[in-house]
């Protein structure tokens, strides 16, 4: 009666074998030049689709070392600014890869150890509009990203290490508004860090860089509308309103359009981001206590 049951899981696990065979055949690909453009390009499409992934490019011999001279390969053509379209996808699929290899929970410490985000900076650093540049900075942000999103000490710790924040800092004010969106996330998950908020705060510079470029994304705000650019903002604020130095000068520089109704409009329907807003407004009061 089940027989065709069986034979349905029979095929699925025969196909999920093949699938895990053409995984480990396009990884092998990787090292071969002839073969490797369209290797990358298929291995960031099925990264989704095999959880282990990261474990196979970290450990298999000489991969990391095939993604990294893809990145170095790319260096010449930053300054001046002639990456084309062709080169920045090729980069961005192993960029792609790398991601991955930061996202999952056995690898995100190895791929630290090893200062791999490092080589990521130079194209974070970059300045040029052109598409292919934009999307460098995007998905070298993504790897960023899918570092610091499950919150993990030892990731903030050596991004304060390094000179993230002020790379995202500049693009949170001139990057395009999905990499100002990934920029403030990053922001964002640092200050959430009690050893980010300290840092930030350490210095009336390192507080008066990021309050600054806060200031100008809610100007800019007012006319973009970004909803999801408003929300990282505001809860970047209500953060740093935690830290008693920080929360005494926002009393003095907190942009009048979170102060005003300004964007009342916008958040009707988000409860959570209004929360966050009025709870940031109670912080700033001059009842409030310390």
């Amino acid at each position: 009666m089940n027989f065709p049951f069986l034979q349905q899981d029979q095929v699925q696990h025969k196909l999920a074998q093949l699938d895990e065979e053409k995984i480990y055949t396009l990884v092998l690909e990787l090292l071969n030049p002839a073969l490797r453009e369209q290797a990358l390009l298929d291995l960031s499409k099925k990264r989704e689709q095999y959880e282990d992934l990261a474990l196979v490019l970290w450990y298999s011999f000489g991969v990391m070392s095939v993604l990294l001279q893809e990145i170095v390969s790319v260096y010449p053509m930053l300054t001046p600014p002639t990456l084309n379209g062709v080169a920045s996808n090729r980069v961005c699929n192993a960029l792609a890869l790398l991601q991955c290899v930061a996202n999952h929970n056995e690898t995100r410490t190895l791929f630290l150890h090893a200062h791999i985000p490092l080589y990521l900076y130079p194209f974070l650093n970059t300045t040029s509009k052109t598409r292919p540049f934009e999307y460098l900075r995007l998905t070298s942000l993504g790897v960023i990203g899918a570092l610091v999103k499950n919150d993990n000490p030892e990731v903030i710790s050596f991004l304060l290490s390094t000179e993230i924040i002020p790379l995202c800092l500049r693009i949170m004010e001139t990057g395009s508004e999905l990499s100002k969106t990934v920029a403030i996330f990053i922001v964002q998950k640092i200050l959430l860090d009690e050893t980010g908020l300290y840092y930030i705060c350490q210095t009336y510079e390192r507080f008066y860089a990021v309050a600054t470029v806060l200031h100008n994304m809610v100007n800019q705000l007012v006319d973009t509308q970004a909803i999801r650019l408003l929300k990282h903002v505001i809860r970047c604020y209500l953060r740093l309103s935690d830290n008693p130095r920080a929360r005494e000068a926002l009393r003095q520089c907190l942009p009048e359009p979170l102060r005003d109704s300004t964007f009342h409009g916008m958040l009707k329907d988000d409860n959570a981001t209004r929360r966050c807003l009025a709870q940031l407004l109670i912080n700033l009061s001059d009842g409030s206590m310390n």
